[in-house]
């Protein structure tokens, strides 16, 4: 019996997936421009059937790519040379809220929507909030690491993961453990966080959950420059509340409101801007207003006086991806630098793209709190895409920053991971790939891919774009 035919008998032939006008959409990622070759795409039910579904696959040399929400922006999930597609989205089980602990298991299949609809229900929420909440899975999300709005209160998903169930290359299982004070010897979960499928298939797992807040306060600021934007953000860190704090540019924001026909918070235009947002128990406006009201360099000021009003701010942000997207395919770089250096990564990274990039459209915005910014080129000629993102990584790395903040590695970035990961830790990463997955099964060219290998797959011929967030 064959590699489908085996499968079968472990998911049933329904779950098998095989029509290649089918499979075809598990072999490119959401941003389009990463495009492989599926095999048989296997949905398991539950860990036991990915623990027999790897034990086949490991017994019949088929390699595998473990696939979530396929929402990821580096071409980490995307099978390349006719790798099974393991998906999990059938692995959507919903434990129920522990009052005691503050948490919850859910399955690695489970949407970050349905996640935090569930939390809400029982009084709680989930610190972790991305753009793709509706499509991004709790085991894409722990295996890279998501970020996104919040991470400025509440920590990233490192800080949210209390324990992982995951299946190793033969199906053995890892974990759960997960007690409040455990102190018996490697943390193999916060392995697992970052690990992008190379090292086990993450079936479930253990989550911290925060309280509900009711009441938020949301503004935007405006400045005149990012140097004023970034010491602002000293002044707002008073404030215990503080959940979020968003940049983006004036090019940006008229991109925004042109593509959504929504107003600007302000009559007059200015080079930077500030979303803030606070959340407590008891309203903190008042005490928003107080702090923003002493802060040097601030030019404007736009305050959401309800929930319509909020929205349209929020709506300045995270139309960003979708409105560029408009323009035609970007080149998307998801980078982090000290904060205290984010000024001058901003003019380092506008000066790169005007050099390698003439004519092309740089529109950049992020989470400026952690230094991370998303940066995004349109119009770069396929030829020159290479050079141009080696040169924008290289600015990172000598502001002393991340190539990937939120995102992962993937292929996009495996062949400059040196740029900010040394010899000893890269031969550290390799060594922990062979202890984990000694055949090379998991995910084969990402992360730790060879640097070769993984150029060719980061750099298609005939790129496209579709619908991408961050």
């Amino acid at each position: 019996m064959g590699l489908v035919g085996r499968l079968s008998g472990v998911v049933g032939a329904a779950h098998v997936l095989t029509d290649p006008d089918v499979v075809a959409g598990h072999a490119v990622d959401w941003t389009g421009r990463f495009r492989g070759a599926a095999g048989p795409v296997v949905r398991p039910a539950n860990g036991d059937e990915v623990s027999r579904v790897l034990a086949v696959c490991r017994e019949l040399g088929a390699a595998v790519v473990p696939q979530g929400g396929n929402t990821g922006l580096v071409g980490g999930g995307i099978p390349y040379r006719g790798e099974v597609v393991l998906s999990t989205t059938r692995l959507a089980e919903l434990g129920p809220v522990d009052p005691v602990t503050r948490q919850v298991t859910a399955g690695a299949g489970v949407t970050l929507a349905a996640l935090t609809a569930h939390a809400r229900a029982a009084g709680m929420d989930f610190a972790v909030d991305i753009a793709s909440r509706d499509s991004a899975t709790v085991g894409g999300m722990v295996a890279t690491n998501a970020g996104g709005l919040k991470v400025l209160r509440w920590g990233a998903m490192r800080e949210q993961v209390v324990a992982v169930e995951a299946r190793l290359a033969d199906g053995r299982v890892v974990g759960p453990h997960g007690l409040p004070k455990d102190s018996t010897g490697y943390d193999l979960a916060g392995a697992l966080v970052g690990s992008e499928g190379t090292l086990a298939v993450i079936t479930s797992a253990r989550l911290r959950l925060v309280p509900a807040l009711a009441e938020r306060a949301t503004a935007t600021l405006a400045f005149d420059r990012t140097e004023d934007a970034v010491a602002a953000i000293g002044a707002l860190r008073a404030l215990p509340s503080l959940t979020s704090v968003e940049v983006f540019f004036d090019d940006g924001l008229r991109l925004v409101c042109a593509h959504r026909r929504v107003a600007p918070p302000f009559a007059v235009a200015h080079p930077v801007y500030l979303l803030v947002e606070c959340a407590a128990d008891a309203d903190p406006t008042e005490a928003l207003g107080e702090v923003v009201a002493g802060l040097a360099g601030l030019r404007d000021s736009a305050l959401a006086v309800d929930e319509a009003a909020r929205r349209v701010l929020w709506t300045h942000r995270e139309a960003h991806a979708e409105a560029i997207n408009a323009l035609g395919p970007p080149v998307k770089l998801d980078v982090g630098v000290p904060p205290g250096r984010a000024a001058e990564f901003e003019r380092d990274v506008r000066a790169v793209v005007a050099e390698a990039a003439p004519g092309a459209r740089l529109v950049l915005f992020g989470h400026l709190a952690e230094g991370n910014f998303h940066v995004n080129v349109v119009g770069v000629a396929p030829e020159a895409e290479a050079d141009l993102v080696g040169r924008v990584l290289a600015a990172v790395a000598r502001r002393g920053g991340t190539i990937s903040a939120e995102h992962g590695i993937g292929v996009a970035k495996a062949p400059w991971l040196g740029l900010t990961r040394s010899a000893p830790e890269r031969e550290l990463f390799a060594a922990i790939k062979r202890a984990w997955d000694p055949t090379g099964l998991l995910n084969p060219g990402v992360l730790v891919g060879v640097a070769d290998s993984a150029r060719e797959l980061a750099h298609p011929a005939d790129p496209v774009a579709s619908s991408v967030r961050d």
